[in-house]
Formats: structure tokens, sequence, C-alpha cells
């Protein structure tokens, strides 16, 4: 069908771009700067190349207005708060001495000053700063940042439009200080708030922004009449500015609901929707409050999430039906590409039909430029790219890849009965206690050790030919007696492998699974210089042989204390690849979780007592909607009950969550019926104690008393106070020791001082149980 132009041009924009370069040159500089081996002017320069060469390479694109402000030494929302100077009173010292290394202090902390909590940015991996603000926070304006990008942008002879946090997203997403009172609402300082706001938009008018960009994605959750009443003062006091450039306010990750007619009412003079199908209510709710007529609509048809070919005919239609809703229609991404990697044809090892199936954010952007170009000038313009585009989506359809009738049948004969234990758990747990005779308090690690510069050459010299299989098992080997004779030397009850041989908790399984495609360079930022490859699940999900019992026997053999068995979840599976979008979620959890279930149970044959099943993105992954969670927890906690209930009721069976609000979903915790979970708590001062202890939680838990995030390393007294604190809401019976997670990205000296003063402080506090 031909599509005739559009009245007006439309133009193509995108909210956000990945930060990391090509070969992940700021990672490298960042780190550089951390180690003293280049100057801060160094990395300076290095980012500025960055930036330069991330909006040129948008601009030979076809992108008619880049973004700028959304660039980040380590998050967007950090800078948000230096933007609007909300310092913590114990890191104002070192950012008045040093703003950059100040910024990194409330990042990572120092040995004297613990840093900001982090948490997961909406249902993403994207970890943010937690903005910690009180009754007595004093904001001031500081768009030095901003506008200096905006001027680089500019200076390239560049449309530009400056994205910032939106101020009741950035409140909303903030805690309360500590000393404040504990019913403090952030909230309460929008009026505060509003004037600094302001001020930050006259710098970026005076500094040549047409347009600014307020990225308001909570409010696509839940929001309270109060709440929505913020967002309503919020844009009528920025809409009366006289001084300010035009407005674009921009939600993305699921519908707008019950904001969508607050800010369609704004005196803003353009709206930013999501229209992929996780916020296709977007387009009805749309037509229910009339459009928005005289205002500017940029809509997100190009997942920016997902890593899947856009279906431009289908995104075409939607633009189609948009035109008549409001006076100008541009067209976008779903949200930064942040989530995405850089560029698809960089990967060497995937089939060229099957990389066809994919869009990075490279190719992403030109699906935004082809249909901002065939919403404008008619689909006659773009009948070529139409016509490859639809024998691509037809190639994988098609796919033997994406369907193994063998994997189908039996995910459809799983009963009920198979995802429950064959016992309660107050049976295992005696049974547990008799087979494996842990003190009070046992003390373990979550699983992974420092993955030093010696293990990534050895996988690098394995993939150049420079060293055979055989020398590379040996270094593996080797590692694993070193971190097996660390433990036991240090006093650790339930020792880990220490995971040597994996080159991450999600890839190393998908490496070893069928319908899984891993990456060369699909890098994704997670949390300041930390950055993943999530594979991508393309097809339905087997395992063809054991993926861990190997090496899990083989430390095992090296000691007479109990090794567990370490495992990543179904559901982090999932959350943490690039998910197939052509059949439910739930589906394909429960292929995942069958695959892992041989690997449980063969691990169980070989002597392994204790296995941990890692599923740190459960709460990462829930729903933005109340009304969908039930629906979603559901199917997740069965794909974890799935993955572990073939076992026998004296095999313990672990599981880890990290860096994520977990009051909400505690039942949820309760229904996977594992026998012990470690959370994060020492950023949180062991909150999600206190959250388990409120729901009466019956099983075993242990706090982590450890921030692994941080290179600072923490006083046996300092854990021993977390631990006391632990045990006013965990009885000591139920109550292990262990990090907040995983150790892999730390250094091997902090690491064993830390777990040194750890195991101190569990005998510490085990001693004084015994005397009171």
């Amino acid at each position: 069908m031909t599509t005739k132009p559009a009245a007006a041009a439309a133009r193509a924009t995108v909210y956000g771009y990945p930060r990391q370069g090509q070969s992940r040159e700021l990672k490298k500089a960042i780190e550089g700067y951390w180690k003293g081996r280049i100057t801060a002017d160094a990395l300076h320069a290095t980012a500025a190349d960055l930036r330069r060469t991330n909006w040129q390479q948008l601009a030979e694109a076809g992108i008619d207005e880049v973004p700028t402000g959304d660039f980040s030494y380590y998050d967007h929302v950090l800078d948000t708060t230096v933007m609007v100077g909300a310092i913590p009173a114990r890191h104002r010292e070192a950012v008045d001495a040093d703003p950059l290394g100040g910024y990194f202090a409330m990042a990572r902390g120092t040995q004297d000053v613990a840093p900001l909590e982090m948490t997961k940015w909406f249902d993403t991996n994207y970890h943010y700063l937690v903005p910690e603000l009180g009754p007595d926070t004093v904001f001031a304006a500081d768009a030095a940042k901003q506008v200096a990008e905006l001027k680089e942008a500019l200076t390239l002879g560049l449309t530009a439009r400056p994205v910032l946090v939106g101020p009741v997203t950035y409140l909303l997403l903030a805690k309360p200080a500590p000393g404040a009172p504990s019913d403090f609402e952030p909230l309460t300082l929008l009026d505060r708030l509003l004037p600094v706001y302001a001020e930050v938009l006259a710098d970026l008018r005076a500094a040549g922004a047409e347009w600014v960009q307020l990225d308001e994605p909570a409010l696509v959750q839940d929001r309270t009449p109060a709440e929505l009443n913020a967002v309503t003062r919020a844009y009528r006091d920025l809409g009366a500015l006289t001084d300010r450039p035009k407005l674009l306010v921009a939600s993305y990750f699921d519908r707008l609901g019950e904001a969508l007619p607050v800010l369609a009412k704004a005196p803003v003079e353009g709206l930013a929707l999501d229209f992929t199908e996780a916020a296709s209510a977007n387009l009805d709710d749309l037509a229910a409050v009339g459009g928005l007529p005289g205002k500017r609509l940029v809509a997100g048809v190009v997942n920016g999430r997902n890593i899947w070919a856009n279906d431009l005919a289908r995104s075409l239609s939607t633009l189609g039906t948009l035109l008549g809703l409001a006076d100008r229609v541009d067209v976008a991404a779903s949200c930064s590409l942040l989530h995405v990697p850089l560029d698809a044809t960089a990967e060497r090892d995937i089939e060229p039909q099957i990389l066809r199936w994919l869009a990075f954010a490279r190719q992403k952007t030109r699906e935004v430029v082809t249909l901002a170009k065939g919403l404008a000038q008619g689909t006659d313009t773009i009948t070529a790219e139409l016509a490859a585009n639809r024998a691509d989506l037809a190639s994988r359809a098609g796919s033997r890849i994406t369907h193994d009738p063998a994997v189908r049948s039996r995910a459809a004969a799983v009963t009920d009965a198979d995802a429950r234990r064959s016992q309660p758990y107050a049976e295992r747990c005696a049974a547990q206690r008799a087979h494996l005779r842990l003190p009070l308090l046992p003390t373990t690690t979550i699983g992974s050790f420092p993955q030093t510069g010696e293990l990534r050459a050895a996988r690098a010299d394995l993939r150049a030919g420079r060293i055979d299989t055989v020398g590379y098992e040996e270094r593996i080997k080797a590692e694993i007696e070193e971190v097996i004779t660390f433990q036991e030397k240090t006093g650790l009850d339930v020792l880990v492998h220490g995971e040597a041989e994996r080159n991450d908790m999600v890839q190393y399984f998908a490496e070893q699974l069928t319908g899984y495609l891993a990456t060369q360079h699909g890098w994704v930022q997670s949390y300041g210089t930390r950055y993943v490859r999530p594979p991508i699940l393309a097809g339905d999900i087997s395992r063809p042989e054991p993926m861990t019992v190997r090496w899990t026997t083989y430390a095992q053999s090296l000691t007479d204390r109990p090794v567990k068995g370490m495992l990543t979840g179904p559901v982090t599976m999932l959350a943490w690849s690039f998910v197939r979008d052509d059949q439910p979620l739930a589906d394909t959890a429960r292929q995942v979780a069958l695959a892992l279930r041989d690997e449980v149970n063969d691990l169980e044959a070989d002597g392994t007592s204790v296995i941990q099943v890692d599923e740190p993105a459960l709460r990462e992954t829930l729903p933005l909607r109340a009304a969908d969670r039930a629906e979603y927890l559901d199917w997740a906690t069965e794909a974890f009950r799935l993955t572990t209930s073939g076992v026998r009721p004296d095999t313990q069976i672990h599981t880890h969550m990290c860096y994520a609000e977990f009051g909400d979903i505690v039942q949820a915790i309760d229904d996977l019926d594992a026998d012990v979970i470690s959370l994060e708590a020492a950023r949180s001062h062991m909150q999600v104690a206190r959250e388990l202890a409120a729901h009466n939680y019956p099983r075993e838990a242990g706090p982590g008393v450890y921030d692994i995030h941080s290179p600072r390393v923490p006083s046996p007294e300092e854990v021993a106070d977390l631990l006391r604190t632990g045990l006013q809401a965990i009885p000591a019976e139920r109550l292990w020791v262990n990090p907040d997670c995983g150790l892999k990205t730390r250094a091997w000296p902090e690491t064993r001082a830390s777990l040194e003063n750890l195991v101190a402080a569990a005998r510490t506090v085990r001693a004084e149980l015994s005397a009171s």
C-alpha cells in the first residue's frame, strides 16, 4: 500500500546513545584515571572525542536532532544530582576540593566515606545512583555540564536537544537522606527544586537550545493523585516561564496512563511517548484525550531496549494513525539507545542471514530515519527498505532456530508437581542441618572471585590460539585451587569455586545452550565502567551437556567443606539477555528452567550438596504497573521452582538477589521456596532484613554485610554492627553472613581483607550470642 507524504516533514531523533565508544574507550579512560595512569584533562579529552563521534554518526545516519547531556562518566541520575546541587554532606568536602574526584566518590565511595546507594533504573539492568534528600536539602543550579555539551554539538553545526531527568522523576527516584525522618517524602521538595530547573532551562536557552527534553519515565508507573497533582504543578510552573526553551516531556518503558491527560493539558510544547508493543495502549489513550492539538509528538516506534529488527510496515501504520492526533509527528526510538549495543555489523561470528534480524544502536538510528522519510515523503520513497525488511522478518519467522519440537513438547508436559519440592521447608531444613553441620551464622560468598588480568589474558590467549584447551584448563584449575585454599585459610564455612572459567554469569551459560546467540562486541553499560554483553535469545532452548559439573566437582575434591554449585536462574537468564519477541516470556522462561533443571540434577548426582541458583533480576523485571505483576510473578517463581525442585530434601538450595527494592516482592521471594536467600543490604543498612521480618519470612537469609560495588574495605566492627542489626530482624539460627554480591569486579587485596574482616566479625558475634 502506498502512503501519502505527511503534511509536515517528520524529523528523526533519538533520546540518547551508547556512551562507551566502539572499543569501550570511555571505560578504559575512566579506569585509567582512577588508577592514576591518565590525568583528568586526558579523561575529559577522551570523553569529548566520544561525544563528537556519536553526534557525527547520528547526523551522518540522517538524525535531524541529536541529544546532548545524555553522556555521563558514571550515571545520568548522578549527573542530575550534581546539576541541582544535592550533594550529600559527607561528600561535600571532596566535591568542593576536586569536582571530578568527588563525583566518583559519590558513585564508588572511598575508604572513609560510603557511596550513594545504587539500584536498578526501572525494569532495566542499568543501575543509577539514588539521590539522598532531606527536609534540610538546599538545591543550587549548576548547568555547566549540560551547557558545555550543548555548545559542543552546536559548534559542529548540529541541531541539538539537551536531555535532562525531569524534576518529578528525580524526586520520585530519591530516598530520605541518612538522619531524615523515615516518613519524609522527597516529592515535598518540588517547590524548592523547580526554581533550580528554571535556572538550568534559562542557561540552556541562553546557550542556544531551542528545545529541551525532560525525561519523566516515573510517570508510567502507578501514581497517586498527590503525585499527579505534583506533575500538574511542576509543568504549570515550568511552562509559565518566559525565559526558557520549548519543552518536550518524555516517557518510556510503558504506557503513560493516568499521567497522559495531565501532560496533554500542560503548557509544554511537546510530548514523547512509547508506541512499541509494551506501551501500545498509549495509542488508544492518546486518542481518548483528543490527541495533542498544537503540540509536537515524538513517537517512539522503534524498540530502544531490544535488538530485533523493526517491523517497518507496522510502525508506519502506527505513525499514520498518529498523524491525526498531533500538529507534528516526529519519529524516534522508544527510549535511549543506551540499553542496546553500538553496532551489529561488528559481529563477525553471527551468520549473515541471522545478523539481518538484528538492529543495534546504529541500525536503529537507520530504522528511525527510514520511518521518518516514509512518513514525510511517502512509502514510495522507501520501497527497497520495506521489501528487504519483509524478507528479513519472514526469514526469522520460518527459521529452524526458532522452533524445536522436542523442546516445545517437553515444556508442554510440565505439571504443577514438577515445580514443587518433595518435602516442606521445615522437614528439609532439619535434613540439611544434619547433613551439612554448619555453625551458627555460617559464612559464605555469593559465588565469583576476582577476575584477574591473568584470567582475562588466558581467555584471550585461548581465543587467539596462543594456548590450547589443555593449557587453558590448567590455568583455570590453578585459579580454583588458589580460591579454595584462600577460603579454607580465611575460615569460610561454605565455599565456592570462584567461577574462574566464566566470562559472565549469563553469557557463560548462553554459550552452552542451544537457541542462544553470543556477541563479541555487544557491550551494554550496567553501571559505571561495568559493561556486559547480553546474549541473544533467538530460539528454543535446550542443554546439550553439563555446563558446570566438572569444575564444581574438581573444587569439591580439594576440600572437605561444602562447595556450592553456582547457576544463573531462568528469570535472570531472560532479563540479562535480549529476549525473543515472538512468543510470551513465560514460555521462554519455562524452556530455560527445564535446561537448568537438568544441570541442577546433575550437580546433585555428582555429590554437590549446596546449589545456588541466582535470581538478581527477579525484582528488576517486575512490570512497572501493579496490574501486570501477578501474572509475571506467577510464571517467574514457577520457573525458579521448576529449576530447583527435582533435588533431594537434604540438598540445600540457595538463591541470590541484589541492587533492587525488595519490599514489594517479599511474597514472591517466599514463593521461590529456596532454603537460603542472600540479598544486597549493606548500602541500605539492612532494610531488606526488616522487610523479611515484617513478612514473617520463614527460611534462612543472608542480608549482605560487605558492599562489593565499592573498593573500600569494611572493618570487622562495621560488619559486626551490620550483623547485630540483622539479628534484630532475623533469628541467629536462620542468619547467614555474606557479601552483597559476587566479587568478580574487585581486586584481590581488598577481597582478601574484606572477607577476613567478614569472618572475624561473624566469629565475634557468634561469641556474643554464646555468652548471652
